[in-house]
């Protein structure tokens, strides 16, 4: 994925325009040459050395414009958009992150050419024969991809919507039509829609990136489903992770580097305790960004590593930060001004920027910016930090330390509407479904999920039905699992939740249909009772 960063490409204002407005392109640093070509805003700037032509074409729609029973739809675009350039040795790619998609190429100009005007002829008029083999290849990067350290953390903060739909697979890969895509590309992949820049004086000749009008879509706007911050939740694969939102500024990505170095320096050098120990900026919109901290641990270091780790976040947020560690970051951001093609190197950066309506600065004013940040800047940026945070730690609750536990349980409903079905695997489980939600019910506590707040509903051809929240929390609906859960009991759900929201299922393997476990003389079948467990949770 692209990665935007507040660079010489993409500083900040603290008056920028507000998250999910639009505003008119910020005028570009003097170094820029702005034009259009096909009514597509383009920025150009010199390369140095005579090497290739890079050039790359930005479109303001990711993965956090779609819903999660459409999740996909623009990865899926940008695939079919590629299609037709097959097996080459030209250098290039495509990318779809949250806020934006990316085509990018590098080679003669020639090549750029052609490539660019490929793209947005497929963008015209997509191959969709080549729908149903794209979404198997999808499907397959999708099995094949690592997931990230922090690849829950944005499902518990924003919800199954928006920005927490990068910690979901992309179910809309299983069932997209091709009029759904087709009508994706119309809206979001136009003229009005896109950025164009390329790292030469003039505007290579032969490009033809006729597109459709449309409108500058505006950036998602954030939803919560977080009451309180700073909070936690625990398990993960045995490491302590964190992130947190702050204002987009300079300063906040100083003090990601700041406390990367601190982390790394308290738990690793000092400590032994974590091998990767590191901090990353990450803007979000044109007014806040993330900062993401995190730290490994073997399961024997753990309670140390969370110690270790939210002391030191305690002791920058206190302003204990000594000068050499501001003007240590401070050096390293300065040191890619030595770079000779930094501007050919930044545009990338600045073009995202005009395609949002965020400002530009000049490599002068983000020096003069740098310059400025005090140790108190950062003291303030580890207060954002620390007040917004979200934490996964393993094993142990950290309220100790001021974070209040992650909802586990939905608001209680004392009397739940609808036919209740009790569970066959656990006495005290029950399974209310009424006209306006479904509610498990649990000895510890509730978890419901409202029709009109589901965000999609699993169908699989078993009959089973399995609702996720726009708050995240799940309740699967198994007919194997509650008593007299009849098929005209599962129409409501089917009548109640918005088609849209529907995501049709593979049949499942019989093996993995749960079986309620078979009581011998009174007594459930301990064995067979362990192969599922009714958990609280989200995703």
């Amino acid at each position: 994925m692209t990665q935007q960063t507040d660079g010489p490409a993409a500083a900040t204002t603290p008056d920028g325009p507000a998250a999910g407005s639009v505003s008119a392109a910020p005028p570009a640093p003097g170094f820029l040459t702005e034009t259009e070509v096909d009514r597509i805003p383009t920025l150009l700037t010199a390369r140095s050395g005579g090497g290739p032509v890079a050039a790359g074409l930005y479109f303001r729609v990711g993965a956090a414009d779609e819903t999660l029973a459409t999740a996909g739809l623009t990865h899926l675009v940008e695939h079919l958009a590629l299609h037709r350039h097959g097996v080459s040795d030209l250098h290039y790619n495509g990318s779809t992150a949250a806020t934006h998609t990316h085509f990018v190429v590098s080679g003669t100009e020639e090549e750029v050419v052609a490539y660019l005007n490929g793209v947005c002829a497929s963008l015209r008029d997509l191959p969709v024969e080549r729908l149903a083999t794209e979404r198997e290849i999808l499907r397959t990067e999708q099995a094949g991809r690592s997931r990230g350290i922090n690849h829950q953390l944005p499902l518990w903060r924003y919800g199954a919507r928006g920005y927490g739909l990068v910690s979901y697979p992309e179910y809309g890969t299983l069932h997209l039509t091709a009029d759904a895509v087709r009508d994706w590309a119309a809206t979001w992949f136009t003229r009005d829609n896109a950025v164009l820049w390329i790292t030469g004086d003039t505007v290579p000749e032969g490009l033809d990136l006729t597109l459709p009008a449309g409108r500058r879509q505006p950036l998602p706007v954030p939803t919560s489903a977080l009451p309180v911050t700073p909070a936690y939740l625990t398990g993960g694969s045995g490491g302590v992770v964190l992130d947190g939102v702050v204002r987009r500024s300079v300063a906040a990505s100083l003090f990601a580097e700041v406390l990367g170095r601190a982390l790394f320096t308290d738990l690793r050098q000092k400590g032994g305790y974590s091998y990767a120990a590191d901090c990353g900026y990450q803007p979000r919109d044109n007014d806040h960004a993330t900062l993401t901290a995190f730290a490994d641990a073997l399961p024997q270091k753990q309670d140390a590593v969370v110690g270790g780790f939210i002391d030191v976040l305690a002791r920058l947020r206190a302003g204990t930060i000594d000068r050499a560690e501001l003007d240590s970051a401070r050096a390293k951001a300065l040191k890619q001004y030595e770079r000779p093609d930094i501007g050919a190197a930044a545009l990338p950066s600045y073009a995202l920027n005009v395609l949002t309506g965020h400002p530009n600065l000049s490599p002068d004013e983000h020096r003069a910016e740098l310059d400025a940040v005090t140790v108190e800047d950062l003291r303030d940026v580890a207060g954002e930090l620390y007040d917004s945070a979200l934490i996964q730690v393993p094993g142990r609750a950290v309220d100790w330390a001021g974070f209040t536990a992650a909802p586990q349980w939905s608001d209680p409903v004392p009397d739940p509407a609808g036919t209740v079905h009790r569970s066959r695997e656990r006495d005290g489980v029950s399974l209310a479904v009424g006209p306006e939600a479904v509610t498990l019910v649990m000895p510890a506590g509730q978890i419901t999920v409202r029709y009109d707040a589901c965000a999609a509903m699993r169908v699989f051809p078993d009959g089973a039905r399995h609702l996720i929240g726009f708050d995240a929390f799940v309740v699967e609906v198994e007919p194997t699992l509650y008593a007299k859960l009849t098929p005209d009991r599962m129409a409501v759900l089917d009548a109640g939740v918005p088609a849209s929201a529907a995501i049709p299922m593979p049949e499942r393997d019989p093996e993995e249909i749960p079986r309620p476990p078979v009581r011998r003389g009174g007594l459930k079948d301990r064995t067979l009772g362990m192969l599922r467990s009714l958990r609280p949770g989200r995703g």
